[in-house]
């Protein structure tokens, strides 16, 4: 690693702490939640993936804000799918009338004042933003 930052200077250096917040962003677990009110219980891997792709109508989902890094690190982890594969995803299904894309908020904590307001309602967040106000149903690795 020194040699790299030596060779590198300032900017390979800023690089690779950036690469490295990446990483360790892309480890975090995250937790599918619910309200702390709901009746839903524990979900596999698979249901939520239904849910959240529209395919299982179940819960009504929320999604994060588009772009956002825990967005991108949940589909990846959850329907193996990139950014790009999730918005061609939602065009096909929109264009065929099949499914409509869950709404969109930017944070843990609006998805757990929208999961508040919706009964029937499932977000993810950060496992370390999980309180009293949720109740995790999954848990993506």
């Amino acid at each position: 690693m020194k040699k790299l930052l030596k060779k590198s200077g300032i900017v390979g250096s800023v690089a690779v702490c950036l690469g490295l917040l990446l990483m360790q962003s892309a480890l975090a677990d995250i937790a599918v939640v619910a309200s702390a009110d709901s009746s839903a219980g524990s979900l596999s891997a698979k249901d939520v993936k239904k849910i959240f792709l529209g395919k299982k109508n179940t819960m009504v989902p929320v999604d994060q804000k588009e772009g956002s890094a825990i967005r991108n690190d949940f589909y990846s982890k959850v329907a193996n799918k990139d950014q790009a594969k999730m918005k061609a995803y939602w065009s096909k299904m929109l264009f065929s009338g099949k499914a409509t894309p869950p709404d969109n908020v930017e944070g843990d904590d609006a998805v757990k004042a929208w999961l508040a307001k919706n009964k029937n309602g499932i977000g993810y967040i950060d496992s370390g933003s999980v309180d009293g106000s949720v109740k995790v149903l999954f848990t993506a690795k």
